[in-house]
């Protein structure tokens, strides 16, 4: 089961660099992506790749955040926000619940410039995310990928002394933290060493050069970890100031399709 995330930085931007192209090509079964800065009438008229379900979930505020996610793996249900007014009404998760798992996409808040937002990232969002996890993980186990806004380490990003947003003490601990409580960064099962990105700055031909920060990311519950086939970075992908990642995971969809039509076939003998 092969799954993909990417912050298009504008989903009208992203359709003109070359998306529709690269979504046909990519044979995933769910694309999660992140700040599409639209809704769903603003790009009514597109012709999506065939067979994906496309879930949407948009910000209050017009051309600001939001997700989407689309799945051509069946789902048994799809749900948008944590629950929390004060969070839910930036557009950022989306969680679609599998027979197997829970996957999240996910668009965590930037700190931004001066860190004007780091309070409410690291004391508010991160706390409230957190424990909206830990109550999904006591139903199954969870995956959740999107722009977490944050460089875990020190190897997460080419120039690492600085207090900038992404890369503050206190969102790098709330990550460890978040981790310590039973999850795993998929990539890093994978690739243990530096240079590998997946937001590089528009200025100073920083992409060309690789001079970037890797915030971009699948995350797994640890008893997963034996279902995880592969992780990677797609750098090469063009259209936005991020790259796509991606997770492969060892389920298919055509058990999935069983195991939907095992349970519901249950629900409706019962």
């Amino acid at each position: 089961m092969k799954l993909l995330s990417w912050n298009v930085n504008g989903i009208r931007a992203v359709l003109k660099k070359g998306f529709l192209e690269w979504m046909e090509k990519t044979d995933a079964d769910v694309i999660c992506l992140q700040e599409i800065k639209a809704r769903p009438g603003d790009v009514q008229h597109v012709a999506w790749a065939a067979g994906y379900t496309l879930h949407w979930c948009a910000a209050v505020k017009k051309g600001y955040s939001g997700t989407a996610l689309f799945s051509r793996a069946p789902t048994l249900s799809v749900t948008f926000g944590i629950g929390i007014p004060g969070h839910d009404s930036e557009g950022r998760v989306i969680t679609a619940e599998y027979p197997g798992f829970y996957l999240l996409n996910v668009y965590q808040p930037n700190s931004q410039r001066w860190l004007t937002r780091l309070d409410y990232r690291t004391k508010e969002w991160d706390l409230a995310f957190l424990s909206y996890l830990k109550e999904l993980g006591k139903k199954k186990p969870v995956i959740f990928c999107g722009d977490l806004n944050v460089a875990h380490t020190e190897i997460d990003l080419a120039n690492p002394n600085c207090r900038n947003a992404g890369f503050t003490g206190e969102e790098r601990t709330n990550f460890s933290t978040l981790l310590a409580s039973g999850f795993v960064d998929t990539f890093r099962e994978f690739e243990k060493g530096p240079g590998h990105y997946t937001w590089w700055s528009g200025m100073m031909n920083c992409r060309a050069r690789n001079i970037g920060w890797r915030v971009d990311y699948f995350v797994a519950a640890e008893k997963l970890r034996s279902k995880l086939k592969r992780a990677w970075i797609e750098s090469q992908v063009m259209g936005s100031d991020h790259c796509p990642v991606g997770l492969e995971v060892k389920w298919s969809v055509a058990l999935l399709n069983s195991q939907k039509n095992l349970l519901y076939g249950a629900k409706e003998s019962a």
